[in-house]
C-alpha cells in the first residue's frame, strides 16, 4: 500500500480518512507513552441522561470501530445496553494530542468475545467470574473468597468466558483529531461520517 503523503510530511491535517490517521497516532503513544497508550475515557449516560466517565483500555481498532471489553452488569455496560451510545477520548500527553470519537454502541460476536477473552491472562479471567463488577463490595476478603472460590472451580482446564462478559464496538459518527499548537492556536481535524459510508472532512477553529 503507497505511503500517504501527509505520513511523512507529519501533516496530519492533510488526511482524507480518519482510520489510518488514528493507527499512526496510536503507533507513536505506543513508542512514547510510559504508560497504557491505549488507555481511553468512556462516557456513557444513564436512564435519566446523567453521563459516566471512566478509563478503559481499547482492545480492537479497525474500519468497523474502535472494541472496549467489560462486565455486561456493570454500571456501564447496564448503561451502554440502555443507551446504546458513548464517547471515548485519547489524550496522549507526551504527544500533545487527543482524540475524541462519538457514536452508537453494538456487541461484538461471541466469537470475538471469545477470542479475546482467551488471549487474558488465567487471572483476568478468574477475576472475571469473581467480581460483580460495580456492585457493593462488604470487604476486601469477600473478593479475595470469591476469587478463590472460583480459581478452585477452574484448577483445571480452560477458564471459559461467563455469559455476562461481552465487548463494545463503538461506530463512529464522529473522529476528531487535536494537536496542541503554541498560543492555543490547536489544530483540529474533524471526521463526520456521511450516508454513503465516507467521510466528510472540516477543520474546526481550536
Amino acid at each position: 500500500m503507497e505511503t500517504p503523503s501527509w505520513l511523512t510530511t507529519g501533516d496530519f491535517t492533510a488526511a482524507d480518512e480518519p482510520f489510518r490517521l488514528f493507527q499512526a497516532w496510536l503507533t507513536d503513544a505506543e513508542a512514547s507513552e510510559p504508560n497504557d497508550p491505549t488507555a481511553m475515557a468512556l462516557a456513557t449516560v444513564d436512564a435519566d441522561g446523567l453521563p459516566n466517565v471512566r478509563m478503559v483500555l481499547l482492545k480492537g481498532v479497525d474500519d468497523r470501530g474502535f472494541v472496549f471489553y467489560t462486565n455486561t452488569e456493570s454500571q456501564k455496560g447496564r448503561e451502554l445496553d440502555g443507551q446504546p451510545k458513548a464517547a471515548v477520548v485519547f489524550h496522549w500527553k507526551s504527544l500533545h494530542r487527543q482524540v475524541r470519537v462519538r457514536g452508537p454502541v453494538e456487541r461484538v460476536s461471541d466469537a470475538e468475545a471469545d477470542a479475546y477473552f482467551a488471549t487474558r491472562p488465567r487471572g483476568s479471567r478468574i477475576g472475571a467470574w469473581a467480581s460483580a463488577q460495580s456492585r457493593p463490595l462488604e470487604s476486601r476478603l469477600a473478593l479475595e473468597k470469591s476469587v478463590a472460590i472460583f480459581t478452585a472451580r477452574y484448577a483445571i482446564g480452560e477458564v471459559p468466558r461467563p455469559p455476562h462478559w461481552t465487548g463494545y464496538r463503538i461506530l463512529p459518527v464522529s473522529i476528531e483529531f487535536w494537536h496542541d499548537r503554541p498560543f492555543r492556536l490547536h489544530d483540529r481535524l474533524q471526521f463526520r461520517r456521511q450516508a454513503d459510508g465516507g467521510w466528510q472532512k472540516s477543520r474546526l477553529y481550536p
